[in-house]
């Protein structure tokens, strides 16, 4: 006897019937394409969760507690350790070097957050995204994890916040959806100066934006690009019986377009 619809199923489906009545085309294909996948990435998930994956698994955050859901993008490539894998060695760095005050700009549900917060323990981390939602989110993985006290929660940043830059080394890591081009700016900013930046980069959304930010910050930091990898050599042995496609939305974090890295440190 077939189980009946849930709740998430039928969501989709709904969707799926609203894209469906669109016009046909190669643009309705692809956004009904992206649905069912997202829809399968979160079966999957939802899989790892029902097999006692409620920890991250490899990479420089294994052992955290990561129960919740993620406010955006896939949930599974989080758990698996696998999430944006071409920053670890950046992570790592981080790590070790220690820095005494973490700005996260756009921090989401606090994947990297409270990460970095459990990997150094005498750092403070600044929190920040405007969506309160994500915030209230954030602020359920530092109690899971036991950092709350130096997790520090806000809102939006704006230029005038980065003058904490100036009063002990700072690392930043952003992530702003596009946004990125009008907050960072050292002349606006110049707190900006003294700080090493991780920033994900939107290209996508406004072509240039590498040139523009690249040129921004060549005067006073090294600057590496980092472009997507991906790790299938970390998925779990049970996944060597699922098909190909299930093994690849695995490690699919939902990017539309390529997100380029800049790694920027201080010179």
């Amino acid at each position: 006897m077939s189980q009946p619809p849930t709740a998430l199923t039928r969501a989709v489906d709904a969707s799926l019937a609203r894209i469906g009545a669109g016009p046909a085309g190669p643009e309705r294909l692809e956004a009904q394409l992206r649905q069912l996948a997202k829809w399968r990435a979160t079966v999957l998930a939802n899989t790892l969760v029902a097999k006692g994956y409620t920890k991250v698994t490899h990479g420089p955050f294994a052992g955290m507690d990561y129960a919740g859901a993620a406010a955006e993008g896939g949930q599974a490539p989080r758990l698996l350790g696998v999430y944006e894998a071409s920053l670890h060695p950046v992570i790592e760095q981080v790590i070790a070097r220690g820095w005494p005050q973490i700005l996260d700009i756009g921090c989401a549900e606090g994947y990297y957050a409270v990460g970095l917060a459990r990997e150094m323990p005498g750092s403070i981390v600044h929190a920040r995204d405007s969506d309160p939602v994500a915030r209230d989110l954030c602020a359920a993985l530092a109690r899971a994890n036991g950092v709350e006290d130096r997790v520090r929660i806000g809102g939006a940043v704006a230029h005038a916040d980065f003058a904490i830059c100036e009063a002990a080394p700072t690392f930043i890591l952003c992530d702003i959806e596009g946004a990125e081009g009008a907050l960072l700016d050292p002349a606006l900013a110049p707190g900006l100066a003294r700080a090493d930046l991780l920033v994900e980069v939107h290209e996508g959304m406004q072509p240039g934006l590498v040139v523009l930010l690249t040129d921004r910050f060549a005067d006073t930091h090294r600057i590496t690009r980092i472009d997507r990898a991906l790790r299938p050599d970390l998925l779990p042995a049970w996944a060597d019986q699922l098909s190909d496609l299930d093994r690849l939305l695995l490690l699919w974090e939902w990017r539309a377009t390529p997100t380029p890295w800049l790694w920027m440190e201080c010179r």
